[in-house]
This record gives structure tokens, sequence and C-alpha cells, in this order.
């Protein structure tokens, strides 16, 4: 048999390399995964959301489970514009701070992301942040980046990461993302976020380094009052253990 020059390499990453071909074709083994991972990243689309899962991994902090305005998952992925609105019977929820931050958790792309990876941040990101006022963590099903902007308005909350499950890749089917805005206020745009991504354990950011990343840029986004384009990320590479 002849060696495959390509097997060490793909050892060091998840991308697909060297796949060879059979005629015009992928040799069957290539194909069988790939078609596995984009089986993989439809079903982390449609899977269904548990809050309660969610909510149970925030070792007791205060959560309060909210809906935004796309009433089922096919008008989510239909209408991105109801997934960024707050559901109307559930503004009442929210009573105003002030407070230093709010973390929102939000299914997105991924809930398989959200249930892995989101309680876990949060946990890590609070343990960095002594004397911080924080808001009850708000799960919102079926809820976009954006809907983090009307429910820290209303939570009266100086920032708000938003936790949420990225759209799937044919290798990364579980990752999580974190937006960070100031002053969030329904309007702002992408430029006025900071994003962290990537988010996945063992084949992305653990929880302590992505945990280490974001405490600094909230740490730095209170200090400037900014977020986005003028909040650069130039803090010392940190070599975080743990998970």
């Amino acid at each position: 048999m002849t060696p495959d020059p390509w097997t060490r390499l793909r050892m060091a990453t998840r991308a697909r390399i060297g796949l060879g071909r059979c005629g015009d074709g992928l040799p069957t083994t290539a194909l069988l995964d790939f078609q596995l991972a984009h089986a993989r990243a439809r079903d982390a689309v449609h899977a269904s959301f548990d809050p309660a899962l969610v909510e149970a991994g925030l070792e007791g902090r205060p959560a309060i489970r909210v809906r935004s305005r796309a009433a089922d998952r096919a008008t989510y992925l239909q209408r991105p514009d109801l997934g960024r609105l707050l559901a109307a019977e559930d503004e009442g929820k929210l009573s105003p701070g002030p407070c230093d931050v709010a973390f929102v958790i939000a299914d997105g792309l991924s809930a398989a992301a959200v249930h892995a990876h989101a309680a876990n941040t949060v946990n890590a990101v609070l343990e960095r942040l002594p004397g911080w006022s924080v808001a009850p963590v708000v799960i919102v099903s079926q809820g976009r980046v954006a809907i983090g902007d009307p429910i820290g308005q209303r939570l009266g909350a100086a920032m708000v990461a938003v936790l949420i499950g990225e759209r799937p890749g044919l290798t990364s089917a579980d990752s999580l993302g974190v937006y960070l805005s100031w002053a969030p206020r329904p309007g702002l745009v992408d430029a006025e976020r900071n994003c962290l991504s990537n988010i996945r354990p063992p084949d992305g950011l653990n929880y302590a380094t992505a945990a280490d990343k974001l405490a600094w840029l909230m740490t730095e986004a209170r200090r400037l009052k900014l977020t986005g384009v003028g909040l650069k990320d130039d803090a010392t590479p940190l070599l975080a253990g743990g998970p």
C-alpha cells in the first residue's frame, strides 16, 4: 500500500484537506464524511432549544425566559427581523436596573452550541468581574443577535453581552459566539459591537480563554464607554488553562 502523505497533516486540523479523488468524484469515505457533517449542520439549525437546560447550568443565578416575535422555527429562519424583536407579551418580564452588564443567551442558529457552552461561558466570565452589578440572565428562544439591544435597554444595562449559537459549518456545528454592545438600544449596527467567536472546547476557544478575553473587552468598554470599531483588541495574549 502507498502511504498517504496527508495523514500527519490531518492530525493537526479538522479542515478537509487532501481528500483525493475517485475518477471525477470524491472517494467514498470523503463523500460520506461530508454528508455526515452536512447533516449535523442542518440538525443544529433545526434542533429544538431547551431553555431549562441552559438555566440549570447557571449555578443558581437568576434567569428570565423570553421569546422573540418569531412564533416558530420556520418563521425564525425566514424572517430574521422577527428574531431581533422581543415578544410583546414578554416585555413586562424585564425590570429596569440600572446595572453594569446584562447577559443574554439566545439559541441563534445552533441550539447545540448554546446547550453545551453558554452557561459555562457565563459562569467563567462572572468569576472575572468582581464588584460588577449584573442583571438576571435572559434566555431567549428564537433570538438573533440584535434582540439583546431592546433587552439591555429595558434592563437599564450599561452594556449587553449576547451569547448565541453561530451558523454551523461543516466542521463546527456547535460553535458559540458572544456579541458585546455598549449602551444597548434598538438601531445599533454591527460596527458598534465586538464579537468573540468559536467558543467550543476542545476544538475552539476554551471557557477560560474566552472568559479572559471577554472580561478584558468589557472592562475596556466600560472605561472608554464604547464598543465596536473604536474598541481595539490589543490585550496581551493570554494563555489560559483549564476547560
